[in-house]
């Protein structure tokens, strides 16, 4: 049977891959946005983002599984038919997880940042756009390939422990033979 190694088989390498994607995205995005609105890099910046990277962490490992991983899924499996490819699928899901955590996590950045004001909404009509495009491309090219690495490595290593033969080695000894 052909098992995706792409992709966590159990809720360990769930939280693993899960973990990854969220560590990556939110040292990526809280430091653009630091860096960003700050003006450049600094002692206070880098102080700033040290603190914020565990809130963020946190609330993201939080929402994403419970409320936008759900959405993403679903929309998902609306939209792509079982003989799809892999790609598109993963396409798809990482369209909607970013659209919806972006939106999310932009309101809640500014809100973790600067607490509640009278300009929270119009910031946020103002900044998600760039950040929604920011994250897709961030997580499209770089962050995604990079935890779906780790998880091939770790069914690969698996594998070898188990003594599980991969179905390219099977097939060259098959036509050796």
């Amino acid at each position: 049977m052909h098992q995706e190694k792409r992709l966590p088989r159990n809720g360990k390498e769930g939280f693993l891959y899960g973990s990854l994607i969220s560590t990556m995205t939110v040292l990526f995005m809280s430091s653009f946005s630091a860096i960003y609105f700050a003006g450049g890099f600094n002692a206070d910046v880098a102080w700033g983002i040290l603190k914020m990277i565990p809130i963020m962490w946190i609330i993201v490992m939080i929402i994403e599984p419970v409320i936008f991983g759900r959405l993403a899924e679903a929309l998902t499996d609306k939209l792509t038919h079982a003989s799809d490819s892999f790609n598109s699928k993963i396409l798809f899901r990482i369209l909607f997880t970013v659209l919806g955590m972006s939106a999310a996590m932009t309101l809640i950045g500014d809100i973790v940042s600067n607490g509640f004001h009278s300009a929270l909404f119009s910031n946020w009509l103002a900044n998600w756009p760039r950040n929604f495009v920011i994250v897709l491309i961030a997580e499209s090219l770089v962050i995604q390939p990079i935890a779906r690495l780790v998880m091939v490595k770790l069914h690969e290593a698996q594998d070898k422990k188990a003594g599980i033969v991969p179905e390219a080695e099977a097939g060259l000894k098959t036509e050796v033979l």
